[in-house]
């Protein structure tokens, strides 16, 4: 591991984490390292709010479940323990916040900003990034320019312009999916604890109904959604399985999403909720 800027011990770790990528400083080149390499090590999932545990997001204790526990989060940990490395590093980041627009008809009712990413101001001019976006975490990093295509690890993603914000799009097969849309306007931890603590506790949030979990691998990107579990190849077929019990559920958990399960006993138990 080379860091050319400040080290301190929390910075390390989560550097070793997410497999050392070279580190030379608050560059473009080094910004793409990172992404590529937390998306691939931290994989997303809900087991937390499913396991009816609380969300925590200072620091401490991210760096205890993402990084020193061997386990991943959703948008609210992922995105501000990214936040927090890029920051040590010296770059320049402003929070935002996005309504999800995935999988949501055209005309339903305007979502909440219930989803996190970051701005990353650059001497190539203003950047976004996000770790945490499920089953399409842009592997990349983009340009904050409306319109045109631009190449990620995997698919390609485009922001296109709507009155003050963008729509960010990524291409799945032949077509451009909206992922969701966001403005400008700076977020704050407060702002985003109101809604990470809404997401895991209200009855009516689908992260208390079923496991997900989401993680991309350099030619791949799994998937787990309740009992279904996907591997879609980026240049080939997408291979499906029905998993058939807890024991199969926390099987995938460990080996196709490399998460340490040690910490949640009681997971097998939930998981029975599934069946």
């Amino acid at each position: 591991m080379t860091i050319t800027s400040p080290e301190t011990p929390a910075l390390t770790a989560y550097v070793d984490r997410i497999g050392s990528p070279e580190v030379t400083g608050p560059d473009l080149p080094t910004l793409r390292r990172i992404v590529a390499a937390h998306t691939r090590a931290i994989a997303f999932e809900n087991l937390d709010p499913f396991t009816r545990r609380d969300v925590l997001l200072d620091r401490e204790s991210l760096t205890a479940k993402l990084v020193d526990g061997g386990r991943g989060g959703w948008c609210f940990e992922q995105n501000n323990l990214l936040r927090a490395a890029l920051d040590t590093l010296g770059y320049r980041t402003t929070g935002l916040a996005a309504r999800v627009l995935w999988s949501r008809p055209a005309d339903a009712p305007v979502s909440p900003r219930g989803h996190m990413l970051l701005r990353v101001d650059l001497p190539e001019g203003p950047h976004v990034v996000d770790v945490g976006f499920g089953g399409l975490t842009l592997t990349g990093v983009l340009a904050l320019e409306p319109d045109a295509p631009q190449a990620t690890p995997h698919e390609p993603f485009r922001l296109l312009a709507d009155g003050d914000g963008f729509v960010v799009q990524a291409r799945v097969g032949a077509e451009w999916r909206p992922l969701y849309r966001f403005d400008l306007t700076p977020q704050h931890l407060a702002d985003y604890e109101v809604t990470n603590w809404y997401l895991g506790h209200h009855p009516a949030s689908h992260f208390l109904a079923t496991v997900m979990a989401a993680r991309p691998d350099t030619d791949r990107r799994y998937a787990l959604n309740g009992t279904s579990f996907a591997v879609h190849h980026l240049d080939g077929p997408t291979e499906r399985r029905t998993l058939e019990s807890p024991a199969a559920v926390c099987a995938v958990l460990e080996e196709h999403f490399r998460l340490d399960l040690s910490g949640l006993p009681d997971l097998p138990s939930a998981l029975g909720r599934l069946f």
